[in-house]
Order: C-alpha cells, then structure tokens, then sequence
C-alpha cells in the first residue's frame, strides 16, 4: 500500500516510508511543549522487556509481598545486572508498607515500576573492584502522582536511599504503553485508530496486542490545551505512536492519555 489515507484520526503512512514517517512524527511531537528531558521519555519503549511488561501485574494478587529471593546468579563490578538481581532488587525493594499505600498504572495495590539499572560507585568506591554492586530502582505511585526511588545493596540485600519526586515524569515503562492504548480503544476518540487499522489490514483492532506501541510523555503548555489536559505533568500524560505488526505506523499524535486520571484528551490549536 502506497498512499496516505486521511480519517478521522490523523494518517496511515506505508511502504518504504514507514522508518521515514515514524522519525518525523517523532520529530513533530517535541514542538508543542515537550522540550526538555522529562518529555524524551518512550521511544525506546516500543520493544518493552518482559521486566517491564510483568511490572503491570506488581501488586495484583494475592496482595502479599513476596520474601526477596536467594541471590542467584551475580554480575561482578561494573557488568550490567543479571535477571537474578533485576528480581531480587525490585523485591527488596518493595516492602509491605510501600506497597499497601501504592497503586500502579491498573489500579492495582503496589508501584509501577518504571526501570532497575546499576547505580554508580560512590567517589570512594572508584578503584576498588571489590566495590559493592548497587542498583536503582525508579517506580510511579499513581496514588499521588510521585516518582519513587530506592538504590538497593546487591551485597547486603538492603535498601540505602530512597528518595521521592512530584512533577517529575520519566519514560513510560512498556505496562503503561499498553494502558494507555487501552484506554485510547475504549475512548470514543480511539475511532479513528480503529477505522485507520481496518484500512490498513482489514481486520477489527480490538487489542494493543495487535500494535506496537511506543509512547513519549507529555506535559501541558499552559493556554495552548483544553482544561483536560491542563494537568500533564503532575498527572503521568503520555502520547502514543502506534504501528501495526508488520505494517504501517498510524498517526495518533494529537491524542493525550492521561494514565492518571484514566481520560483521553485531544490536543487542539
């Protein structure tokens, strides 16, 4: 298919110009008031992690955090961290205090969690390769819109720092992508996402499992959005770019989730 075909909801772009387009929408969508870094968030999360995508199910049932588990394999010095520690830091981390006053992007008790990576050393720690690995750990409270963060001893299984942050927005995890197309197909607004997916497969969209999903945060510029949208940034506000598997990319970018609020909203002016 080598055309351009114009709905309600933007434009199907096809064939060659598909790596093309996706680049210039991603390009197009930092001029309305999304400079700066807390709005560079997503586009590498269109791939996801299998971390991430379990991230969603945090805190669903039974309502009880686990005992962090045994050790498992280790990374040594500065070697990224293995599956092992990801697990075992996000549970050390997670005690059950945190996570009965938490809720994550479903709705559900516990915090989202957004990314684990290996923390720096500390200054004194820089040339000795016996150092203790340490790892960060970033989640999202959508209770009261708060960033949380913890580093987390690999060594001795505890958690050193924990800090909170309000009106501060880092990428959105690969859970969060598939909520908010979720809530895009279930918004009269998703019409046109719908009708453009039919032209370009002949086929109903009714899943986000039928799309690859990579979303970018949005934060309000103050007089250029309706009242709905006034709130991004201190509510989690995401802006998604959606591709057919094996198709074409679909324009969806006048369109604002508000994960918090649970709302769609479009863009206007």
């Amino acid at each position: 298919m080598r055309r351009t075909v114009h709905r309600h909801l933007g434009k199907v772009v096809a064939g060659a110009a598909i790596a093309v387009a996706g680049t210039a929408v991603m390009v197009a969508v930092t001029l309305p008031g999304t400079a700066g870094a807390d709005e560079s968030g997503g586009t590498g999360q269109a791939a996801g992690s299998a971390g991430q995508q379990a991230a969603g199910t945090l805190g669903a049932a039974p309502g009880v955090v686990q005992q962090a588990p045994a050790e498992g394999e280790k990374g040594k010095g500065r070697d990224p961290l293995t599956d092992d520690e990801t697990k075992r830091v996000e549970q050390i981390a997670v005690n059950q205090q945190l996570f009965n006053s938490t809720e994550n992007v479903d709705g559900k008790r516990g915090p989202q969690r957004l990314d684990v990576e290996l923390a720096a050393p500390e200054p004194s720690e820089l040339d000795n390769p016996n150092a203790p690995r340490r790892a960060d750990v970033t989640f999202y409270d959508y209770k009261d819109d708060s960033v949380l963060t913890k580093t987390v001893n690999l060594d001795t299984g505890k958690v050193e720092q924990t800090g909170t942050q309000h009106g501060v927005q880092p990428p959105a995890s690969n859970a969060e992508d598939v909520e908010a197309a979720e809530l895009l197909l279930a918004s009269p607004l998703g019409a046109g996402l719908k009708a453009d997916y039919k032209d370009a497969t002949g086929s109903q969209l009714t899943s986000p499992d039928q799309l690859l999903l990579t979303a970018m945060i949005y934060k309000a510029t103050p007089g250029k959005q309706s009242g709905d949208l006034d709130q991004c940034g201190e509510h989690r506000c995401v802006r998604l770019f959606p591709k057919v598997k094996n198709g074409p990319w679909i324009d969806a970018r006048d369109f604002v989730i508000d994960l918090s609020a649970r709302k769609v909203g479009k863009l206007t002016g």
